[in-house]
């Protein structure tokens, strides 16, 4: 005698127990990162016109010099973006213990805060903490990282060369009035991809 068909049932409370990954959140922030790399980099100028010699003069003045520091950096303004990314890296690079504890901050802030989907706690040894708690704890190391340790002076101490470098650059070079009929919108550039990324993680 046939046994009789068995009908397939699915235990629905423990498929939807599984945690969802979380993968969306991921591929459009370096969806947005790398779209905006590619765009800040066809706003960059050429390199030989930012070293041109014959361009460069002495300002006759402080008022003639921040005059031309304002024009050159909105020419400018991802070339000097990427020699003040270059000064913090070489400042990063050559301290790696500084290195290594800023890429732990910045994991800890992607991994727990801004890609953590928001209908999953965080539960540390048994305890669970609410977005406002995880907030304040990330909030709170990076207070200590950056002020308490030497990642906070090798940053300041980085950015300072970078801008100086900047500043003295944009001084010494003659603007022309070409410089300002190029204008991009105040929301393009390198970090544009920001916009969404943690709108993104927390939905």
């Amino acid at each position: 005698m046939a046994s009789p068909p068995t009908i397939p049932v699915t235990n629905q409370q423990a498929a939807q127990s599984q945690p969802p990954i979380n993968t969306p959140a991921f591929r459009t922030f370096f969806s947005r990162l790398s779209t905006s790399i590619r765009d800040g980099l066809s706003q960059r100028r050429p390199w030989a016109e930012l070293v041109d010699r014959s361009s460069m003069a002495r300002p006759e003045s402080l008022t003639d010099a921040l005059s031309r520091i304002r024009k050159n950096l909105a020419y400018f303004k991802v070339n000097y973006a990427a020699i003040v990314s270059l000064v913090l890296a070489f400042s990063l690079f050559s301290h790696p213990l500084s290195l290594l504890v800023l890429v732990g901050l910045l994991a800890g802030w992607m991994f727990l805060y801004v890609f953590r989907p928001a209908d999953q706690p965080l539960v540390v040894f048994g305890r669970t903490f609410s977005d406002r708690e995880t907030l304040l704890g990330l909030a709170l190391c990076t207070i200590v990282v950056v002020f308490m340790t030497s990642v906070g002076s090798l940053l300041t101490s980085a950015l300072m060369i970078g801008v100086a470098i900047v500043c003295l650059h944009g001084a010494f070079v003659v603007p022309d009035d070409l410089f300002m009929d190029d204008q991009e919108p105040a929301n393009a550039g390198l970090l544009s991809f920001l916009g969404g990324s943690a709108t993104s993680g927390r939905v």
